[in-house]
């Protein structure tokens, strides 16, 4: 409803404004015709040429044109005060019915830049970049393996070798004395231990030999011993039968005594009957001492025994041991033959290590060798940068990493000649560089200032993209990984 009003309002005052127009009109055209009356009265004389009157007509009229302009202008911005302005919403749909061309012009430029912006914030969003980036690859420090004088140096800096390549040569000839030192010394060695090997069977037949009759010894002392003990038995049996014809020869004395006091016998009977005591008891003392020299004898068959078993137990103990010692001294000659064999291939190694050779394919750099230098083992004579072998070090920040994965495509602008090389991401890193420093920092001590740490992304590049070897390490870069 107030919409209707306020259209109304407005025609209203457009209304009145075209009829003020056209009063302004009729009164600028009745002024004129007054103008040209009034001028037509005028002398001759007075009167000015056609053109010049036009033109002061015509200046006339603009100067009375914009005085009344002037004298307007109060009014209508009067009769504007005097009128309220309608609402934005009404204000703006009249402006865009006046200006419909230009309000889709509008449109569809804001259309197209708002396109265009989201665009660029997909093509910002769609890759990670840095400066911190260079180009790395193997140093491979060349250094003697062995000290000696430098006879000969075949290269110079900023030189492409190849592998395999002879870089310098030291003087040989004290390794080549020792050489032929370490190959006499294996010779000997080599005659040591022929000569030792039959030691072993020689030992082996001996120890065999001395367990044999060890045991045949034993078998005698035992053989000699149940002899003795039965020697012993039949010694104390006499004994026995000695005591008995003894007891026997003894009692007989005693009954022929009292016949003789009798003189139921003679004196003479009675005599070889004490005779007879007398012999039956020196047979009872010569049985015992028969039967102790019997019991001395198995006492010496024992010891007999005991010492051959003794002997026989000595010869198994000892036989093992004693061809273990052969068979140690036969390893012992072995290993001195090893010994002197490796001493002679490390000569030999020595006296090749006198020609330094490449290890790989590359570019001369820090060349300090020259010809007559007494140089050390381990000294480094050169640096070859090997170019076939190259990659790209990129030190990204860690916000950067959130959408990085090994794999992704990857352009590398290369500083130096201005050309793009199209790699890919190799690997992700195992720390920041930070932590990997000499001197990492320790951030449980102390103020801490939080930073955003970089970390070495390693970009490799496509196979071909280097075919000339034009990339140097070192060289700055600014890759470009383009994140999927």
């Amino acid at each position: 409803m107030e919409d209707t009003k306020y259209a109304e309002l407005r025609d209203e005052v457009q209304r009145l404004r075209d009829e003020q127009q056209r009063l302004r009109d009729e009164q600028e055209k009745l002024r004129r015709e007054r103008s040209n009356g009034h001028d037509g009265q005028n002398s001759p004389g007075r009167q000015e040429s056609g053109d010049q009157q036009k033109a002061k007509e015509k200046n006339g009229d603009q100067n009375e044109q914009k005085g009344d302009e002037k004298k307007d202008q109060p009014k209508n911005e009067d009769e504007e005060r005097d009128w309220p302005k309608p609402p934005l919403k009404v204000r703006v749909r009249t402006y865009v019915n006046n200006h419909r061309k230009g309000v889709l012009l509008g449109v569809v430029g804001f259309l197209a830049a708002t396109f265009l912006i989201i665009l660029l914030v997909l093509y910002l969003r769609s890759y990670e970049s840095t400066d911190d980036a260079q180009v790395d690859g193997h140093l491979n420090s060349i250094s003697p393996r062995i000290s000696g004088t430098v006879t000969a140096v075949y290269v110079e800096n900023n030189q492409n070798v190849t592998a395999g390549q002879l870089l310098a040569e030291l003087d040989a000839r004290d390794y080549a004395t020792a050489l032929a030192q370490a190959k006499a010394a294996n010779v000997q060695a080599e005659a040591q231990l022929r000569a030792e090997n039959p030691n072993v069977p020689i030992i082996e037949t001996t120890n065999e030999t001395t367990i044999f009759t060890s045991g045949a010894d034993v078998i005698a002392a035992q053989a000699a011993m149940a002899a003795a003990q039965k020697d012993y038995e039949a010694r104390l049996a006499s004994v026995r039968q000695a005591e008995a014809n003894n007891a026997k020869a003894q009692t007989d004395v005693a009954r022929y005594q009292a016949l003789v006091q009798r003189e139921e016998i003679s004196h003479e009977q009675y005599d070889t009957i004490v005779a007879n005591a007398k012999t039956q008891f020196a047979g009872v003392e010569a049985a015992q001492a028969a039967a102790a020299a019997s019991q001395k004898a198995i006492d010496q068959s024992r010891a007999q025994l005991q010492q051959a078993e003794s002997k026989l137990k000595e010869a198994n103990q000892n036989a093992p041991r004693s061809l273990q010692i052969r068979r140690a001294q036969l390893a012992t000659r072995e290993a001195a033959v090893l010994a002197a064999r490796a001493q002679q291939e490390q000569a030999a190694l020595n006296l090749s290590y006198t020609k330094i050779y490449a290890p790989v394919s590359g570019v001369v750099n820090e060349k300090t060798v020259e010809i007559g230098q007494h140089i050390q083992a381990g000294e480094q004579l050169l640096v070859i940068s090997q170019l076939e072998d190259i990659w790209v070090t990129a030190n990204f920040k860690e916000t950067q990493l959130k959408r990085m994965r090994p794999g992704q495509p990857v352009d590398v602008k290369v500083d130096a000649f201005g050309i793009t090389y199209h790699c890919y991401v190799e690997s992700m890193p195992g720390a920041t560089g930070a932590v990997m420093s000499l001197l990492p920092p320790e951030n449980a001590t102390g103020n801490f200032v939080k930073v955003v740490q970089r970390m070495p992304v390693r970009i490799r590049f496509n196979k071909g993209e280097d075919s000339e070897h034009r990339l140097r390490p070192g060289m700055s870069v600014v890759p470009k990984v383009w994140l999927k």
